[in-house]
């Protein structure tokens, strides 16, 4: 199944791209996702314990569930000043 992957702030400028179409398996959670994603972009991999994870309008931990066609939304930390 496929999933459109949006990436935000510094983090899109590190992979150099907006969004990814990554197709997972049927039953694949996040964790899944996120292990795809970092074979094809390893520099993701060093803001693995910080980044903040989307699906629709609500933040998911990595056992979150996939649906066909969900968009997920990877961004760093939210910070204000």
């Amino acid at each position: 199944m496929k999933v459109r992957v949006q990436f935000y702030a510094q983090l899109r400028d590190l992979v150099g791209m907006r969004e990814l179409h990554v197709d997972v398996a049927e039953g694949s959670t996040v964790h899944d996702l996120l292990e795809q994603i970092y074979a094809q972009q390893p520099k993701l991999c060093a803001h693995d314990k910080s980044i903040l994870i989307g699906a629709g309008v609500e933040f998911v931990n990595r056992n979150y569930k996939l649906s066909p066609g969900e968009e997920i939304s990877i961004m760093p930390p939210v910070q204000g000043g």
